[in-house]
């Protein structure tokens, strides 16, 4: 059997048996267990910088103005405390500059106040970020949308799967899903699959911590979102590193 026939038997092998893991993993679906984390008056329960943050139209509005730059990415915490594992489900839109939602993360003192690092989903208008994983202030890009990845216990990144560019138009509203269980991670853009991760850098990942939404530095941006929706989940165990995740033919994830 030639290099190239073991390589695609490899890759389905991995795609079933993720398959089958899913299912545990668990999406909730549309069964009852969330409870909203925004009341659609004020800024109740969240912490940020009163210049960049307010409540318009019961919407969550974040700008920024040519005026006005800022010297960091600031951020709108919530301040319920750290998740674990959860579904998260917010309805965003944005325009300009990108933003995105900090999940498992940790706050910044050092650098500034409303400071966060982390995971994040990207709410970007380039579709190939659009719902991403980028690592705020630690391992930077982890994997773009249309990317199911593994970083080994070393820390090195591994695209082990292409599941397709899912497009969207981010200036629009679009509901942005995300599923954080042990060290497994899903984003999804309108229900689709955007983006896959098992993390085995026990080093480097966080298997609980803040939310938060980003205000980004740079040109003018203005980011909504008109519901935030949280599910807690069963903690579960993280699962061990198996070789066998990393097929033949893998790639590494480059650098950004």
């Amino acid at each position: 059997m030639n290099h190239s026939r073991v390589s695609t038997l490899k890759f389905n092998a991995l795609r079933f048996c993720l398959g089958l893991m899913l299912p545990l993993l668990g999406w909730a679906g549309d069964s009852d267990g969330f409870r909203p984390l925004f009341n659609g008056v004020d800024l109740k329960g969240w912490d940020g910088n009163p210049k960049l943050w307010s409540v318009v139209d019961g919407v969550i509005v974040g700008q920024t103005t040519a005026a006005g730059k800022l010297a960091y990415n600031e951020f709108l915490i919530w301040t319920g405390g750290p998740v674990t594992d959860f579904e998260l489900r917010l309805k965003m839109r944005q325009t300009g500059n990108n933003s995105g939602v900090q999940y498992r993360s940790r706050e910044h003192p050092e650098v500034g106040r409303w400071v966060v690092g982390g995971y994040q989903c990207d709410i970007h208008p380039i579709p190939q970020n659009n719902g991403q994983l980028y690592e705020e202030r630690g391992r930077k890009l982890i994997g773009r949308n249309g990317h199911s990845v593994v970083i080994d216990p070393r820390g090195e990144k591994w695209l082990v799967e292409e599941l397709g560019l899912v497009t969207t138009n981010a200036t629009a509203w679009n509901e942005y899903s995300i599923l954080a269980r042990g060290n497994y991670i899903e984003h999804r853009i309108n229900g689709r699959t955007v983006f896959k991760l098992w993390d085995f850098q026990a080093d480097a990942r966080a298997l609980l911590g803040l939310l938060a939404l980003q205000i980004h530095q740079g040109p003018p941006m203005r980011v909504e979102v008109s519901e935030i929706l949280l599910k807690t989940l069963p903690r579960a165990e993280s699962k061990p590193f198996d070789g066998s995740l990393i097929p033949k033919g893998a790639t590494r994830v480059p650098m950004p």
